[in-house]
């Protein structure tokens, strides 16, 4: 390339070599066509046909049947018990979840490790497993189930363990989007705050939430949705009682064993609204969280 400089002689400029990741986005077009055409066919199989299978026969005998599944009383009972789960289940793992990491993002100790290998313990062992140690804790015949019967307490079989179940598969998600949050920022603006006179709790919240906010909430989201749709740990624990242990997963199970295939797709396909309404909310906070990130260096024009 060449150009006039300030001496009216024309000068050659340097050629610029395009980089790594440049060069990584100039594929030829029919690898990235292939590509998409691949992804798409995938999200056409596995995601696309079975939203509308359920949505489709849910409706395949009419509004009139779909709305009369869904007000059936043993239905309205397992949708008030899932909210009644969840209401329970994600503030119990909010707290936890800004606790440990808070502790693991911000302090050394011993045992560190140990922490997090805990924390992941859910993701690692099957469902049906942690349903059966509550079972071992707290059946009849568990370590507990004795004291348990002499004081009249209930927990299998009844909401509490239901609800026990749930926290325990699902308090892996606040925590462990937080853990890696949290350690990117450090903790100097904590100890800044600290240094000019905050207390603890005032540095926690005008300092330290309001950065991690966009995380906070995007574990939650992920949170109240595992707990809406647990399965395996619940159906262990619930005792299967019609209009009182079952959840919504349930309540489909059952009403597919039973042949009601309309009320089951009925009740699944509001698990599968849930679905939907929390990969919107995700997407929306994927989208607040990266625009915060991007805002202060567009006003500061760098």
């Amino acid at each position: 390339m060449t150009a006039i400089a300030a001496s009216g002689l024309p000068t050659v400029l340097p050629q610029v070599k395009p980089t790594y990741a440049q060069a990584a986005t100039a594929d030829p077009f029919w690898v990235r066509a292939l590509l998409i055409g691949i992804a798409l066919t995938f999200l056409t199989l596995f995601l696309f046909i079975p939203l509308v299978a359920v949505f489709s026969q849910a409706l395949s005998k009419g509004w009139d049947a779909y709305l009369v599944a869904i007000v059936d009383p043993d239905a309205l009972s397992a949708i008030r018990l899932t909210l009644i789960t969840a209401a329970i289940a994600v503030p119990l793992n909010l707290v936890f979840g800004v606790a440990a990491a808070w502790t693991i993002a911000k302090f050394d100790f011993p045992g560190k490790n140990v922490l997090l290998t805990l924390i992941d313990l859910p993701f690692s062992v099957s469902p049906v497993i942690s349903g059966l140690i509550f079972v071992l804790l707290f059946g009849a015949e568990g370590w507990f189930g004795p004291w348990l019967r002499e004081h009249d307490i209930k927990i299998l079989f009844a909401v509490p363990g239901i609800v026990l179940a749930t926290v325990f598969v699902t308090f892996p998600f606040v925590a462990r989007e937080l853990i890696p949050l949290m350690q990117s920022q450090g903790s100097e603006e904590e100890e800044a705050a600290l240094v000019l006179g905050a207390s603890g709790w005032r540095t926690f919240w005008h300092v330290t939430l309001p950065n991690i906010k966009w995380g906070l909430l995007y574990g939650v989201i992920l949170c109240n949705a595992r707990a809406m749709g647990e399965f395996g740990a619940v159906s262990v624990v619930s005792g299967h009682i019609r209009g009182e242990t079952n959840t919504m997963p349930l309540q489909v199970e059952i009403l597919y064993n039973e042949y009601n295939f309309a009320a089951a797709f009925a009740v699944a396909s509001l698990l599968a609204l849930l679905a939907l309404v929390t990969l919107a909310l995700k997407s929306f906070v994927e989208w607040r969280a990266q625009d915060t990130n991007l805002k202060p260096i567009n006003e500061g024009g760098e």
